[in-house]
């Protein structure tokens, strides 16, 4: 049996041993709304899923997962840049969002001016309501 396949057979092998693994997506955030009403929290996974309030996994549509890897990226930015917005502006919500950089918070009244932020603010209320189907 020549080298390479040798080199192969044992490629293949390790990638279907790899197969059984129980391999976890990352969290893209961990997003808590809090303000008038019950806090709310969205825990967003790469896999396609999110828990609402600590519950259990649902299905994320992939529309919304689309969406929150782009918040992701992008808040991620701003922890980065060191943005910081006063949350003492915050007219009814606060929003916190935890990534795997850091944390930043913001205020219901950031998203006019930050594009970012509203598409999180949309994001929450739409997800909430369609794949946890909350009230929010």
């Amino acid at each position: 049996m020549s080298r390479v396949a040798v080199v192969s057979a044992l490629c293949t092998g390790l990638a279907l041993a790899g197969c059984g693994l129980n391999v976890q997506s990352p969290d893209l955030f961990l997003l808590t709304r809090t303000g008038q009403g019950q806090t709310l929290t969205l825990l967003v996974n790469d896999a396609g899923t999110i828990r609402c309030n600590g519950g259990r996994s649902r299905h994320l549509a992939d529309r919304f997962l689309l969406q929150a890897r782009d918040i992701a990226e992008n808040l991620d930015s701003d922890v980065q840049n060191n943005v910081h917005f006063s949350t003492r502006l915050a007219r009814t919500f606060t929003f916190k969002v935890k990534l795997q950089d850091g944390t930043i918070t913001f205020p219901d009244t950031a998203a006019p001016g930050h594009h970012e932020v509203s598409d999180a603010e949309l994001f929450t209320l739409q997800a909430a309501q369609q794949a946890c189907g909350l009230n929010p």
